[in-house]
């Protein structure tokens, strides 16, 4: 495992994506906000990746493909952050984000919100 400063600094652009993630819910704008919240999901997830690896995924696709990947090598990943990660690109970036489905608002609200979870639970594997 490889825990280096760019890791860390990777989960803290996911943090920071996170926070915008609930600032531009706070004002309103679901859809953005449901986007940061999955770009956050995503840079944790390239920050477990980078440690486990040693090297970042340079796309999405890459990132899910690798994630993929690592869950079946680690048992200690298990299918909960597998199923966060999903959810968060199948629901927010996807049907949020993109087609503009977003509803009902309080489950994406929570899954948005609860992206914080999904960071620091990427985190304790690091």
């Amino acid at each position: 495992m490889v825990a280096t400063d760019r890791v860390w600094e990777t989960f803290a652009d996911a943090r920071a994506l996170h926070a915008s993630s609930l600032e531009r819910l706070e004002a309103g704008d679901i859809r953005d906000a449901a986007e940061k919240a999955w770009c956050a999901a995503k840079r944790a997830t390239d920050a477990l990746i980078l440690a486990r690896t040693g090297g970042l995924p340079p796309t999405s696709s890459a990132t899910s493909k690798a994630f993929r990947l690592l869950r079946r090598q680690h048992e200690d990943i298990d299918s909960a952050l597998s199923r966060g990660y999903a959810e968060r690109i199948r629901f927010l970036h996807g049907d949020c984000f993109y087609d503009g489905q977003c509803d009902p608002l309080e489950d994406t609200e929570i899954l948005i919100r609860s992206t914080s979870e999904y960071i620091e639970g990427a985190e304790n594997l690091v």
